[in-house]
């Protein structure tokens, strides 16, 4: 089946083509959207900022694009599936679902409480989850559609400190590749996306147990991707239908020789994690 809609906004038939973006309301989500209304996509901007995403939907419509806004919770099923019924009620079906939002909780494993894990795993996987139970079966029944969910390359390779936020992004791994097995065959695609240092907000709000942000930032990268270069890489990388979709040149690197060298990739994260601990004052094991 030819992808519908990224290059010239249009279904098969000549209707416009649809997407809806989670987490639309600022960094990559943002940027997903705005590309894709450049492209005569039809674009739903949905965020939990009910006012952010309106804000970018006003800014496509006044550009000449299509876009609405919905205020949604990822974590409140019966939401989703309302917003995905509508959608498609209304426009005649869904061609794109980006599962973007997400949240970033940092600290040691064993200082987390049960509801830091919860918190995690309910807007990274279950939202995902929700999104993907809401609109999966409408694809299959269209016989086409594409879901795209951005996890991160901390689904791919082992990530101290972010070991929360890297269970929900290895799981989202494993979902989509998965069910990119299942659905292909019924004319549904899946990517997952995997992105690197970002130059998004998302540290800025991230929730920190036990560690002091200023220190971490030290481990980011200088220099990062802009939105804008992530979402058309991430929409270069659907047109391909690649199954997996690692967007900056770090995170495919750092993929590579984990691929290649696991045992070696592994004790080099352990050794970053040690400098972390003595920066905190950490006492060392014995």
């Amino acid at each position: 089946m030819a992808e519908a809609g990224i290059g010239g906004g249009e279904r098969a038939g000549g209707a416009t083509a649809t997407a809806i973006v989670t987490g639309a309301a600022d960094g990559i989500g943002r940027a997903l959207a705005d590309e894709l209304a450049r492209r005569r996509v039809r674009v739903v901007a949905a965020d939990v900022d009910g006012e952010g995403a309106e804000r970018v939907a006003g800014e496509i419509r006044r550009r000449g694009g299509e876009a609405e806004a919905a205020r949604l919770d990822v974590t409140d099923a019966v939401a989703f599936g309302a917003l995905v019924d509508d959608v498609a009620r209304r426009w005649g079906g869904l061609d794109y679902l980006f599962n973007n939002a997400g949240i970033a909780l940092l600290g040691e494993a064993g200082e987390m409480d049960l509801a830091a894990w919860k918190r995690v795993l309910a807007v990274n996987l279950r939202g995902a989850v929700h999104g993907l139970q809401a609109a999966y079966p409408l694809m299959v029944r269209q016989g086409r559609g594409h879901l795209c969910n951005v996890a991160c390359v901390a689904g791919l390779l082992p990530v101290p400190l972010a070991t929360a936020y890297s269970a929900s992004k290895h799981a989202l791994v494993g979902l989509s590749t998965s069910l990119r097995a299942e659905a292909a065959d019924l004319g549904v695609r899946v990517s997952v996306v995997c992105p690197g240092a970002v130059a998004t907000h998302l540290f800025d709000h991230v929730d920190t147990i036990g560690v002091d942000r200023r220190i971490l930032r030290a481990f980011l990268p200088r220099r990062m991707l802009s939105p804008e270069r992530c979402a058309r890489a991430i929409l270069r990388g659907i047109e391909r239908d690649r199954a997996i979709i690692p967007v900056t040149a770090h995170a495919r690197l750092s993929w590579w020789l984990y691929r290649l060298a696991p045992l070696p990739y592994l004790r080099l994260s352990q050794l970053s994690l040690r400098i972390v601990r003595r920066w905190f004052g950490r006492p060392a094991a014995p």
